[in-house]
């Protein structure tokens, strides 16, 4: 009997089952974290409702805070009309609910401050903290991107230097695979600084309920703002408030009064209230009530939450099935762009060779993407006009970089190639191919420069065929032969490029 006592008592609330069930669909992709690549298709464009990182291997939607700091760095090309208003959907909707039930990195945080081990309570000192996250809000993730606009240089803040849910699930998601040990060469001290602030924020949350969320989270911050507008979440009833405040007492959170802009609507305070005047609601229709009011009409709340559940779970297992069984949304397949470089000739584009496929110049030397093989050929169309032909290069040696406007690496490093064409010029060709993932800004950030690189979009899985990735930015160097002699993802430097270039520039034919 105490066993049984001892189960019943420490099953899973709905709302625990609503946090894990969030975070199983937004990571759908579970064989990303086999692979170890990130997954860029079709739904990777669609910003889910909670902090989840866009890096982390499972991930098959956006992030919006990262969506909204890209957009922000990109708006001197274009306003952020999307991202502005899927927020406004998700805070007009459910506001702070999405915190309280479908937030990742809440579920993370909550799931610490279970360790047993003496807590802090919320005071006057934690209620002033809790407007940091707003400063942090108007500092990171609006004011410095919109700044570096000017110097048409992308910098999302807060995904940079603070956010402990891309180090935690995409840095470390993805450096512990095997299969990405050479991604430790791209560690700096950039990545030291994230992932001492997540250990110490996880390490804070192990005595501060959900601190990170409480304190630093812009994201909340967003959908606080929606408080007094949310339709999904807790009610006051005030004609049965008695104002006796055993609902703010019980509350873990930073609130002052029930449903305020620290409010998460985990409904904790629903069967505290000793006049029933709490409810939990969608609009009109009362989800969760006071268990002396639910009593009544148990057995039909119960069916429609069973209802519910197998309509979640049969959505959950279609998401698995495509995610990891479809051969269509692999990780790695980006969109199909076919329309997104202004200016194409309509030149046929070839098929890239399958890995084996026999070369003219070299027949004894397999293709593929590794060092020693010789480079896929491929065709891909250039920004301002025309096709670049990779067998047209042939005699000539050739540096491809895969890089990306939202990249921040990529952006950093472009000078550099560029320096390396007016050095070496005609001897070499140097061809900067984009990703196909986010394309719809590359000519007007272009048009903020004068390179004389070729800019080309990947709209024929160049990338996949080089060994490549999300993970940007990647160069590639092969010799007048077409043979691969640097492949590494990762930022380069004038330095390395030349020191790679020039002996094979040197060597005669």
């Amino acid at each position: 009997m105490k066993a049984i006592t001892w189960i019943k008592n420490h099953l899973p609330t709905q709302r625990r089952l609503i946090q894990v069930y969030a975070a199983l669909l937004y990571n759908a992709n579970l064989k990303g974290y086999i692979s170890g690549e990130i997954f860029v298709g079709n739904t990777k464009a669609v910003c889910v409702p909670g902090l989840n990182c866009y890096s982390c291997p499972g991930a098959v939607g956006a992030c919006p805070l990262g969506a909204l700091q890209n957009a922000l760095a990109s708006s001197g090309n274009r306003a952020p009309y999307y991202v502005l208003g899927i927020l406004l959907l998700f805070g007009l909707t459910l506001g702070r609910t999405i915190c309280g039930f479908l937030c990742p990195m809440g579920l993370i945080q909550e799931l610490l401050h279970k360790i047993p081990t003496p807590k802090l309570k919320k005071g006057r000192v934690t209620r002033v903290l809790s407007y940091l996250k707003y400063v942090i809000l108007a500092v990171f993730v609006v004011l410095i991107p919109l700044w570096y606009v000017s110097q048409h240089y992308p910098v999302p803040a807060f995904c940079k230097y603070i956010c402990p849910a891309g180090t935690f699930e995409g840095a470390i998601g993805l450096l512990a695979n095997p299969a990405n040990t050479d991604k430790f060469s791209m560690l700096n001290i950039l990545f030291t600084r994230k992932f001492v602030i997540m250990v110490l924020l996880f390490g804070v949350c192990v005595f501060v309920y959900r601190a990170f969320c409480r304190f630093l989270c812009p994201l909340g911050a967003i959908y606080g703002l929606f408080a007094k507008l949310n339709l999904v979440g807790v009610k006051v009833e005030e004609a049965k408030c008695t104002h006796c405040g055993l609902c703010v007492g019980h509350c873990k959170m930073d609130v002052r009064r029930v449903g305020d802009h620290e409010c998460i609507h985990c409904a904790g305070c629903v069967d505290v209230c000793p006049t029933a005047a709490i409810s939990f609601q969608a609009g009109s229709i009362t989800l969760r009530a006071h268990e002396k009011a639910e009593a009544p009409k148990k057995r039909k709340l119960c069916r429609s939450r069973l209802l519910a559940w197998c309509v979640a779970l049969a959505v959950l297992a279609a998401a698995l099935a495509y995610y990891n069984l479809s051969a269509g949304a692999s990780p790695g397949e980006g969109p199909s762009v076919t329309d997104a470089a202004p200016g194409d000739t309509g030149a046929d584009i070839s098929q890239l060779p399958e890995e084996g496929a026999e070369s003219s110049a070299a027949p004894e030397l397999p293709v593929g993407h590794e060092v020693g093989m010789l480079g896929p050929d491929f065709s891909v169309p250039l920004y301002g006009g025309g096709t670049f032909h990779l067998s047209d290069t042939r005699g000539t040696v050739t540096v491809i970089n895969f890089w990306a406007t939202w990249c921040t690496p990529c952006v950093a490093e472009l000078p550099h190639f560029e320096e390396l064409y007016r050095t070496y010029g005609e001897s070499i060709e140097v061809i900067a191919v984009h990703s196909d993932l986010v394309t719809d800004d590359v000519d007007a950030y272009l048009a903020n420069y004068d390179y004389t690189i070729h800019f080309a979009l990947d709209d024929n899985g160049v990338v996949a065929a080089y060994g490549g990735s999300a993970m940007l930015p990647q160069t590639i160097v092969l010799d007048r032969e077409g043979v691969i002699v640097y492949n590494t993802v990762g930022s380069v430097t004038y330095e390395l490029l030349e020191s790679i270039v020039a002996p094979l520039i040197s060597e005669e034919y």
